[in-house]
């Protein structure tokens, strides 16, 4: 059956944006045609169909919100070098959401410190921690992990992780209890961030007997919470980490996605789970910059959502203007993979802006002199001046006394392998400039821009196309509370335009009319009380 109406397109796009109220279908004299409105029916025998009220908590998995207390099915990305930061996650908070700070790259004392301002701020409202794995340093991933528990954070977010490793299994299982009712409850949760499925199923496994035995005989764990432990999933949540910023294996989300909710479900049959009693919820990150996204994303099955890059260019993002400013300006095509800090010797990779940046091309350019010779002093002559005086912008020597230095504080074992090995001492300081590189966009060191790493993926473009021409564009105008309740609400009065489509209803107004973000004035309450004027 098709349905004709005799509103006009804007007038349904206005009615349907009014996400709070329900709307009818009402057949009018002639019965061909019939009319949208909020108002009560005249008579059932007119009613047509309903088009239900559609609040933005009813986006996504309520049991989800229920677990973590929020109103929203959202997490925010954890951005490394606190650009998700403390302000970040308090915002996210205070609309419903939870975020997740960036503590990638920082020290333990500025983490310790972060996580205690958080709960100070947030007291037991739900906040996580990013942990990304350190193979080369599994002692810094235990104290991040036994910080977290100090400041009883409930979400700790492992990232670039292979394996399960000793920290992400204490951080799940201190704390474990059995209830009356005989099941196992717990106030940790680990949510892993994957690019594969085959990984993906390692969180869905109990953590591996020998890591039980291991945290036990070292006395951080419990014999009662080990025992525990060995009847659970390691991670409470996975988040399907798509086309994202930095370190992303850039796989489409409509193909990772579909296959890592099919390892949750193979995980629960296995090993006889109950979704009421062992919960895993699965999200969708990465490539997520639009309400058309968040709307694919929720009909894909993910039961919560993730942004990241478009959060850097918001007020609250631990960057600086500068770089918000060059996101502001970004579009989908303008990024580019490139050689990673952490991951540099074995060809980690990650996505970053390439508009008005040369560092994608000045890693590559690194990458591909540390394979050509086995010491910096092996390169011919021509290309080690250019590398100091286009790149490094100093001499080889210098940057490799400092880079000295802090290895020797934080690895001597490498340091010391450094002194005797040329390759490692090239890599190590051609590792120092990447990281450094990220820490100048940070801070906006201006006559460093040309070098400014900047993580992003193409959702920033998406999102800069949706809030063009409107109050969001402006870079000063992106508190990160309005910017997610824009997105959400979005969402929901698309979500109310499908359902109208579902009925048949013809000549409808675009998506695009319907999925503007509203004024800032009609966040408060949901509605939007006239169209939205064309830029």
């Amino acid at each position: 059956m098709s349905l004709s109406f005799t509103n006009s397109p804007s007038e349904i796009a206005v009615l349907l944006r009014q996400i709070d109220l329900p709307l009818h279908l009402e057949r009018t004299g002639d019965g061909a045609r019939c009319r949208l409105t909020a108002d009560t029916p005249r008579s059932l025998d007119t009613l047509v169909g309903i088009v239900p009220a559609i609040t933005q908590r009813e986006l996504g998995s309520a049991a989800f919100q229920a677990l973590f207390g929020l109103t929203k099915s959202y997490v925010g990305g954890a951005m490394a070098g606190a650009i998700a930061s403390e302000a970040l996650c308090v915002a996210a908070s205070r609309v419903g959401g939870m975020a997740i700070f960036g503590a990638g790259g920082l020290s333990i004392e500025a983490i310790d410190a972060a996580m205690r301002a958080l709960r100070a701020e947030l007291g037991d409202r739900a906040f996580g921690c990013n942990l990304l794995h350190a193979p080369h340093d599994p002692g810094h991933e235990l104290l991040v992990a036994e910080r977290c528990l100090a400041h009883q954070v409930c979400a700790l977010e492992a990232a670039a992780f292979l394996k399960v490793t000793p920290a992400v299994v204490l951080f799940r299982a201190r704390g474990l209890k059995t209830l009356p009712s005989g099941e196992i409850a717990g106030a940790r949760h680990v949510f892993a961030k994957v690019s594969r499925p085959e990984v993906a199923a390692q969180f869905l496994k109990p953590p591996p007997a020998t890591t039980l035995r291991e945290l036990v005989a070292a006395q951080k764990l419990s014999e009662a919470e080990a025992a525990l432990a060995a009847h659970l999933p390691v991670a409470t949540a996975i988040t399907a980490e798509a086309d994202s910023g930095g370190h992303t294996d850039q796989r489409p989300l409509s193909v990772l996605l579909p296959l890592v909710l099919a390892e949750r479900d193979r995980a629960r049959e296995k090993n006889g789970w109950r979704e009421a009693s062992v919960p895993i919820f699965v999200g969708a990150g990465g490539g997520l910059g639009d309400p058309n996204s968040f709307l694919a994303a929720l009909a894909l099955g993910a039961d919560y959502l993730v942004t990241g890059s478009l959060n850097q260019s918001c007020v609250e993002a631990g960057t600086s203007g500068m770089v918000k400013s060059l996101l502001c300006k970004a579009g989908m095509a303008d990024m580019a993979m490139a050689p990673s800090a952490d991951l540099f010797e074995a060809g980690g990779r990650v996505q970053v802006l390439k508009r008005g940046t040369l560092f994608a091309q000045r890693a590559q350019r690194l990458l591909d002199a540390w394979k050509s010779a086995d010491a910096f002093e092996a390169l011919p002559q021509a290309e080690r001046a250019r590398i100091e005086a286009d790149i490094l912008q100093q001499p080889f020597e210098e940057l490799w006394e400092g880079t000295l230095r802090y290895w020797q504080a934080r690895n001597p074992a490498l340091a010391e392998k450094a002194l005797l090995d040329g390759k490692t001492r090239m890599a190590l300081t051609f590792r120092a400039y990447l990281g450094q590189s990220s820490r100048w966009a940070r801070d906006g060191i201006e006559d460093r821009k040309s070098d400014f790493q900047i993580w992003c993926g193409p959702a920033i473009g998406a999102f800069n196309e949706w809030v063009s021409g409107t109050w969001l564009a402006p870079a000063e105008a992106r508190a990160f509370g309005p910017v997610l309740d824009a997105l959400f609400h979005a969402s929901a009065a698309l979500t109310r335009r499908q359902i109208l489509q579902g009925m048949g209803g013809e000549a409808l107004p675009s998506m695009r009319e319907v999925g503007r973000p509203a004024e800032r004035e009609a966040l408060a309450h949901g509605r939007v009380v006239r169209p939205i004027a064309e830029p």
